[in-house]
């Protein structure tokens, strides 16, 4: 390595050093979302698998906090932190791939740039994990095609299976790499090679925990999610939203550069054939297939951050690979001098308007349903209406509620909700006389529940209380105290899937 290359290489690793510092400030600042909380719950139980997802969010959870404790920032932490190995992987396939550090360094900035992996590293989902094990397959990939070692299949079954352990949607990852076999003709000797499928048993095994907690649940979660495919209407109304957020999950910046590299490699200006190919496949797959889920379903825009460690790259090449045209040469500069800028401001604004609404003037926006702003002064005025009346449960509704309560109430008080229980199976419930005693029932105001006249011997309402963020209203609560249970607190009709 030369010393310019030298000095680049530590001028990449500072600035994305300097983003992930941004992103743990932010993640200490901002108070959990209701997915986030419910993982957490999660991860004080680990399991094979839950109702929604396979378990490794839950992990990456748990072992944030061992190190922060019971915080946002503990929650988070370890989650922001993958980006660090996701960007090595990252430079390192483009360096692979594309015989060029300066190739690397751009698609590993390009990547800690967009809000995909910004947002979606500090946001804990199951697609944090998804994204890192996206990288890493990319990467065994790049070894395969570079070193012509069968040994590295190993470590793609590894990434793999790690993918599976996030989400069932790394099964894309299977048909992508056939396609790549199949479409370069130098590689289809693997697919007469035991490497390939010795790979396969790996992930398989990786994977089997979770195939063993849906053997042992009525394969409940597997029901779930890939009932999802089932089609039972088409619609166009969803497909329009595609563009338009991955032009701002993206930033736009990189979105551009993005389409304009995936418009090179596909018109051959960049890249020799199986390079271009598993860029294409690893991208292609998911997102054509996200794309016709669209036309029957809402397709989340975060659905699609298993394709990002291949789109980065693409953009990387854009900006660093190919010769462009007077005009397109001016605008892939423009892009490039202002991604990180870009990137970083539209991070911060969105932090900041999810934490104050300043930015909105305080008007109500998509984030307020999500982002847990006030929930913590909430807490503490529900903590003072169950302690004032004796409650020994709080009793809710819907798991955000639930996970928000469990996070923000005192440790060790008992909240439980009312139905859903397959969203808890894998936790102990409130004991007999904790749920016979009197509970605080929580919900919105406008939700009347008349079923509680049938079920308990009283029902009084006890309190309003409402959650803020600064001087905006964004939900009032009905604080009932229950009574007199005259059956089974809970309910526990089987799961929607299960009952069909």
């Amino acid at each position: 390595m030369t010393a310019s290359e030298a000095r680049s290489l530590r001028h990449t690793w500072l600035i994305i050093a300097a983003l992930v510092l941004i992103r743990l400030i932010a993640a200490a600042w901002t108070p959990l979302t209701f997915d986030e909380a419910y993982y957490w719950t999660w991860s004080k139980h680990l399991a094979g698998g839950y109702y929604d997802h396979p378990p490794m969010v839950a992990l990456v959870i748990r072992l944030g906090t061992m190190l922060a404790g019971d915080t946002e920032l503990g929650v988070r932490l370890f989650s922001i932190l993958l980006a660090l190995p996701m960007s090595w992987a990252v430079y390192e396939s483009a360096a692979m791939l594309f015989g060029g550090r300066r190739v690397a360094a751009s698609a590993a900035i390009l990547l800690n740039v967009t809000m995909m992996v910004a947002v979606g590293t500090m946001i804990v989902t199951p697609d944090a994990p998804l994204m890192v094990a996206s990288s890493f397959v990319l990467f065994g990939l790049a070894k395969v095609l570079t070193t012509g070692r069968g040994v590295w299949w190993l470590g793609v079954g590894a990434a793999v299976g790690t993918a599976l352990l996030s989400k069932y949607s790394a099964l894309f990852f299977g048909p992508a790499i056939l396609l790549w076999l199949v479409m370069v003709p130098k590689l289809r000797r693997w697919l007469i090679s035991p490497w390939p499928y010795l790979g396969g048993i790996v992930a398989f095994a990786l994977f089997a925990p979770v195939i063993m907690w849906n053997a042992d649940h009525q394969w409940v979660s597997f029901i779930k999610q890939f009932g999802r495919a089932r089609i039972e209407h088409l619609t166009l109304k969803y497909v329009i939203e595609i563009l338009p957020t991955q032009f701002l999950f993206a930033t736009p910046l990189v979105f551009i550069l993005g389409a304009m590299g995936l418009y090179a490699l596909l018109t051959r200006r960049a890249g020799v054939l199986a390079v271009r190919t598993l860029i294409n496949a690893m991208l292609w797959i998911i997102v054509l297939y996200f794309v016709w889920h669209s036309l029957h379903s809402r397709v989340e825009a975060n659905w699609f951050g298993p394709v990002y460690p291949a789109f980065v790259m693409a953009a990387a090449v854009a900006a660093n690979a190919v010769t462009w045209g007077e005009r397109a040469q001016r605008l892939v500069d423009f892009c490039r001098r202002w991604a990180v800028a870009g990137g970083v401001a539209m991070f911060v604004a969105l932090v900041v308007q999810a934490n104050t609404g300043v930015l909105s003037a305080y008007r109500r926006d998509a984030s307020v349903r999500s982002v847990g702003v006030g929930w913590r002064e909430l807490a503490q005025n529900i903590e003072t209406v169950r302690a004032r009346t004796g409650a020994t449960c709080v009793l809710t509704m819907d798991y955000g509620t639930t996970g928000w309560l469990r996070f923000y109430l005192p440790k060790g008080t008992c909240v439980a909700e009312r139905f859903e229980r397959i969203r808890w199976v894998n936790m102990p419930e409130p004991d007999a006389a904790t749920l016979n005693g009197k509970l605080l029932f929580i919900d919105d105001i406008d939700v009347p529940h008349p079923e509680l006249q049938q079920t308990f011997a009283k029902v009084e309402r006890v309190a309003e209380l409402q959650r803020h963020r600064g001087p905006l209203l964004i939900e009032t609560f009905a604080l009932d105290l229950l009574d007199g249970a005259k059956g089974d607190v809970l309910d526990r009709s089987p799961p929607p899937e299960l009952a069909k």
